[in-house]
């Protein structure tokens, strides 16, 4: 097996793998959120780049999604045109049209053709696209390799910070980098979660490969993750590889496939986290993790029903260890349990051992629990799978924000 080491780069951004661009810039659409509200942002490949994606799997989608899907996966793809703000969705015929004019306009901004651009967009649902708005600000992108963080703020709706990561990959004599941005902080929840999230990578991919291995990535990532149970219309994540690193084009015969996958895999477990922990409303992030489980299915869905119920984000937002909360949710998630063989951990403390609670005081459960992260596992002891979700407690805060979305 071909051995690989993982670096992270401090500041790192999607412009961090070589050969990538980006911009933001304010147009007007988002009249909510932290100052700057950028809203329209550009990233591209200053080459022709391998590219997959995934998107919702609700039945209500955006047309951005749609032109995505045309274009995906694809083998000379140069980037993507975002805006916050307005979603593109419900729009009919004429919102097609004005996604597909931003790819048009956004390739005359790079020298590229219209269907080497793809497009996503997020916020509102049901209205049209200011296009005037959106055509200024497109036209007024500069593009370089220093505004990585202009892009992440750009995509931003209810966000109240930017998500960035990069890492760098040694496989051999060769090093790739893969670099994230992401946006996410409401209406967020397992099937491809609600958020908008890019990858990119100097490495050199195959594009069938490159949408086998998103799948796998956002497996483990993205629909892993939840904020409130609402699942969204706009959803999407990307990914564009350039190949600017050099080197043989990485398949799954390839030895770098396996450090590649991984490292793709840690950026968007750590946008993720970053995701969870800046939620709408909340104070915590909670990580759930469970081992023991039958197979790779029950582990997730009994992470995710941990995660995702309402009782324990509450739970979490009280300080309140409430173990009946987490065997209530494992015993409804649908996966294959036995009592008497399961095992509840809050922080490190063993709260309930194979079917019996244990003598651990309240006080000290609770004590765990302080603190902007908390962590839950649960062993279900039928077998060998596992899986680890993340989410965010539910407070004030949350309703105040949704109640005053749209006025």
């Amino acid at each position: 097996m071909t051995t690989h080491e993982l670096e992270w780069i401090k500041g790192g951004t999607v412009t961090s793998p070589a050969g990538f661009i980006a911009a933001g810039t304010l147009a007007g659409i988002k009249e909510y959120g932290p100052e700057p509200r950028l809203d329209v942002g550009l990233l591209a490949s200053q080459r022709p780049a391998a590219a997959a994606g995934v998107f919702t799997r609700s039945q209500v989608i955006g047309a951005p999604v749609e032109v995505c899907r045309e274009r995906l996966p694809g083998a000379s793809i140069r980037g993507v045109v975002v805006n916050s703000g307005n979603s593109n969705v419900a729009t009919g015929a004429p919102g097609l049209l004005d996604a597909r004019r931003m790819t048009a306009l956004a390739a005359e901004r790079v020298g590229a053709e219209e269907e080497q651009l793809l497009v996503a967009s997020t916020g509102v649902i049901g209205r049209r696209l200011d296009m005037a708005k959106i055509e200024a600000g497109i036209a007024a992108l500069e593009p370089d390799a220093g505004s990585g963080g202009d892009f992440a703020r750009a995509i931003m709706t209810t966000d109240t910070v930017s998500k960035s990561r990069a890492l760098r990959v040694t496989v051999g004599d060769r090093s790739y980098t893969v670099g994230g941005a992401a946006k996410g902080s409401g209406m967020v929840h397992p099937d491809m979660a609600t958020v908008l999230c890019f990858l990119t990578t100097d490495a050199p991919a195959d594009p069938e490969w490159l949408q086998r291995t998103l799948r796998v990535v956002c497996a483990d990532s993205l629909n892993m993750l939840d904020v409130d149970m609402d699942t969204s219309t706009s959803d999407t994540m990307l990914v564009l590889a350039n190949g600017d690193a050099g080197g043989d084009v990485v398949d799954a015969a390839n030895p770098a496939a396996v450090a590649l996958t991984e490292a793709l895999r840690e950026v968007a477990i750590a946008l993720t986290r970053e995701l969870a922990r800046d939620g709408e409303g909340a104070q915590t992030l909670i990580e759930v993790t469970v081992t023991g489980a039958d197979n790779d299915a029950d582990a997730r869905r009994a992470a995710r029903t941990v995660v995702a119920s309402p009782l324990i984000k509450t739970m979490v937002t009280g300080r309140d260890a409430n173990l009946g909360r987490v065997l209530m949710a494992l015993g409804r998630s649908g996966a294959s349990l036995e009592l008497d063989r399961t095992s509840v951990y809050i922080g490190e403390h063993c709260a309930f051992e194979r079917g019996v609670a244990t003598d651990v005081p309240y006080q000290v459960l609770s004590e765990a629990m302080e603190g902007d992260e908390v962590r839950i596992r649960a062993d279900l002891g039928v077998g060998d799978a596992k899986a680890t979700a993340y989410g965010c407690d539910l407070t004030e805060q949350y309703i105040r924000i949704n109640a005053d979305y749209t006025t």
